[in-house]
This record gives C-alpha cells, structure tokens and sequence, in this order.
C-alpha cells in the first residue's frame, strides 16, 4: 500500500529494484469502471471477468508466483494495485471510446452477458452489437498512468 507521500513514478517495480525499504512505484495502472447502478453480486462477478483478460495481452502485469513459509506454492497475481471506479452509464460509453482512441488494452462486459452462460455465448453476444452500441456494465483497462487517468474522466473511486 502508498503512503500519501508516494506516488507512481515509475522507479521500483518497472526498474527492477532490489531495496525492499523503497517503495513499489507504477508508473502504469490498472482499473476497473463499473456501472453505478449495478447490484453488489454484479459488480464482484463484472470485476473479476473484466480484470481475468488483462494479463493475456499484458504479460507485464503479471508478478512471480507466491509461496508460503511451508513452501505451498500458489498462483501469481497481478504485480500491482486494481483500482476500481463507478460511474454513469454515460460515462462508461465515453470512456470506452477514449479507451479505443488511445488503443490501450480493454475488457468489456456488457449487460447481455448476465443472460450468457459460457465464453462462447459471451463472445457471441459481445460481436453481435457494434461498438458504439454495446450496453457497457463495466471496462477495465491497461496502460500509462497518465493515459488511464484520462480515459477515467469524471470516474469516481467505489465506494
């Protein structure tokens, strides 16, 4: 976790360093804008799917596995913070369409796939309807802290 004085520079993890009293700084960021009027088992279902595409594309994102004091291996996960935003529906169509013009790496999760049971009817569902009309519940997205910033605009942090 940043302390207040910290900020997403860049130096730490994308450097590579070693020093484990300097703090971990990102100068990219990941995140997560849901639709506010979405149920609480909607938003935890939408996050998850939208943020599970990410390190396909973005191997970076992705830090080393962990172990326990026992040496039970597990997984690796995300090298870094998600945050998670909420915001109109309005507002994610607009950020969609920031997301497409700075062609940062996107996941979308539309409200037909709440009906949808499997990847194959969610891909169905998604490329049935253009871009422009998709009936966006959440995005997540990928890249420059700067450039994520502003395809967030207007988002505020879930509560």
């Amino acid at each position: 976790m940043r302390t207040e004085n910290e900020n997403e520079t860049g130096a730490g993890a994308e450097a590579g360093a070693v020093d484990e009293n300097v703090p971990v700084r990102f100068d990219t960021k990941i995140a997560v804008l849901l639709r506010e009027d979405l149920e609480s088992w909607q938003r935890l279902n939408v996050t998850a799917f939208l943020v599970s595409g990410l390190g396909t594309v973005s191997p970076e994102v992705i830090g080393e596995p962990y172990t326990d004091a026992d040496d039970t291996a597990y997984l690796p996960m995300f090298r870094q913070p998600v945050l998670v935003f909420e915001g109109t529906k309005e507002m994610l169509t607009a950020a969609h369409g920031r997301a497409l013009s700075r062609s940062l790496p996107r996941t979308v999760f539309t409200s037909d796939l709440f009906h949808t049971g499997n990847d194959r009817d969610n891909r169905a569902a998604i490329r049935a309807v253009g871009k422009d009309q998709l009936d966006l519940v959440g995005i997540a997205i990928y890249g420059q802290r700067n450039a994520v910033d502003k395809v967030l605009k207007g988002a505020r942090m879930h509560p």
